[in-house]
């Protein structure tokens, strides 16, 4: 079973993303830039690695080895694990990073040093939440059963306490990721033919699973037990500490771009069409958020601006700030939405409250009595 292609709107605005894109073409070619990384991401790249693997080599060699230190260099990697997904396997899987496809997936390959699969994640995020961002039952970021992320989800009862345990689930993500749902997407995309759209079988992504967890957890767990001079039940806490740190980190970067009261969320028709064309689809379900926050930037990749990679995801995001203006200078003259929150706690704090509102059928109740004065 192949997935059914969300048929966006040709018609609306195409002029939109033309004036769009030739203005952030422009940019590019008068300034003499590239719009692949610079030294600014080869340093990143290096902070990253090291932020991530170092605490671990102090607690190999005995360098570290109180308990106090050890949950300090634990909670240290959770940030360099999180900080190498977002802010550099994230450009070099969307082909971002070089110019250079070996260079690209050499770096995007990193993703396997966290705990996840390659593969998987490029259909996931690149083909599935890219393509159809907040599109029900397309967008595989938005369709969780413990969740209620979407109005067009089922509400049930226990969604009413989401506001709650979100953040608890989202601390496991990685973990989850880790033991489980690599396995359950190989098979399931499978299923939709979507390992083949990579050049991959069945076969071969359960065997690149398999081997990808076996020498991750020989490394981050096997070694520490065996090296480390702690309790067991000190090693494994600390490990994870690092999940939780890295899994509530990603979460409260990707959910307060998307999942929040001011994008929308849509549904096919019949047809599997949806009211927009692509780029305009994309402004319409994405926000920005504390874009003059530079330390938070460069963290998270810049994916505080993430209307424009959305828009440019071919385009590092050392760029990002810089286009800022363009996309947003075209937004207005087409009439187009910019979402976005001046602040992190504004994305976070509006983020959950559209969980709330959802679990609780709030929002329900408001979209009914706005349909009841039309």
């Amino acid at each position: 079973m192949s997935v059914p292609a969300v048929k966006f709107n040709v018609k609306d605005r195409p002029e939109f993303f033309r004036e769009l894109r030739k203005r952030v073409n422009l940019h590019f070619k008068e300034n003499n830039k590239s719009k692949n990384a610079d030294y600014r991401m080869v340093f990143k790249t290096v902070f990253m690695l090291v932020l991530y693997f170092t605490p671990l080599a102090l607690m190999l060699t005995g360098i570290v080895s109180t308990f106090g230190l050890s949950i300090l260099m634990w909670t240290v990697m959770g940030f360099g694990m999180a900080g190498i997904g977002l802010a550099v396997m994230h450009d070099a899987n969307h082909g971002s990073y070089s110019s250079n496809a070996t260079v690209n997936r050499a770096l995007g390959w990193l993703i396997n040093t966290i705990g996840g699969y390659h593969v998987n994640w490029k259909i996931q995020h690149n083909v599935l939440h890219h393509s159809y961002t907040n599109v029900h039952e397309h967008d595989e970021d938005i369709n969780k059963p413990v969740m209620r992320f979407s109005p067009n989800q089922e509400r049930k009862g226990i969604y009413k306490y989401q506001l709650f345990y979100a953040p608890f689930l989202y601390g496991f993500m990685t973990i989850y990721w880790l033991l489980v749902k690599d396995f359950e997407q190989a098979i399931r995309y499978h299923k939709r033919n979507l390992l083949e759209g990579q050049g991959v079988n069945l076969t071969w992504a359960l065997a690149g699973v398999v081997f990808n967890k076996a020498w991750y957890f020989v490394l981050f767990l096997v070694l520490p037990i065996m090296y480390i001079a702690l309790p067991l039940g000190q090693i494994l806490l600390g490990f994870f500490l690092m999940h939780f740190v890295c899994g509530l980190i990603l979460a409260l970067i990707f959910q307060p771009a998307h999942v929040l009261e001011e994008t929308e969320f849509f549904i096919t028709d019949e047809y599997g069409s949806v009211e927009n064309n692509w780029a305009i689809h994309q402004l319409r379900t994405t926000s920005n958020f504390a874009n003059e926050n530079r330390l938070l930037s460069w963290y998270v990749g810049g994916l505080n601006f993430q209307i424009e990679h959305h828009l440019f995801p071919q385009i590092c995001h050392i760029h990002y700030r810089s286009i800022s203006p363009i996309v947003r200078e075209v937004a207005a003259e087409f009439n187009v939405p910019y979402n976005e929150h001046k602040t992190f706690y504004g994305a976070v704090k509006s983020h959950f409250t559209h969980l709330h509102q959802l679990g609780t059928g709030e929002y329900d109740r408001k979209l009914a009595e706005a349909a009841a004065t039309v």
